[in-house]
């Protein structure tokens, strides 16, 4: 199977959710969870849609999370497939238990807009 491309969803103002998101929550606590959340994105460029529990999770019509622990924070990483070969991360978020029906529905929100879109919303830079 061939290497899933990875680039995050970029709103509408041009800010990068996911970007905002790991420096005002998950940096501050611990650069080391970034690092961490990196090597997830990685693990999904190189097994995209085969990759499953514990590392990856259906949550429902799409919704894919990227899940990552660190301490006692449980770090998600919300994402969607593009066509056969390609995946948008939507957002980051943190739970205690379910990831809260919200954030299921903010990603697939910006699914939508991304599949009407494609080139408005997409960023293909790092973390």
């Amino acid at each position: 199977m061939p290497k899933t491309s990875v680039v995050f969803f970029k709103d509408t103002d041009g800010s990068v959710p996911t970007l905002v998101w790991i420096d005002e929550v998950v940096a501050k606590r611990d650069r080391r969870a970034v690092a961490k959340l990196q090597a997830r994105i990685n693990m999904l460029r190189v097994d995209g849609r085969d990759l499953r529990r514990p590392v990856a999770d259906v949550l429902t019509n799409g919704i894919y999370e990227l899940r990552s622990e660190f301490g006692r924070v449980n770090y998600r990483l919300l994402y969607f497939f593009v066509g056969s070969t390609a995946a948008v991360v939507s957002h980051g978020c943190t739970k205690e238990s379910n990831v809260p029906p919200a954030e299921i529905e903010l990603a697939r929100k910006r699914k939508e807009l991304f599949e009407s879109d494609p080139e408005r919303h997409t960023y293909d830079g790092e973390l």
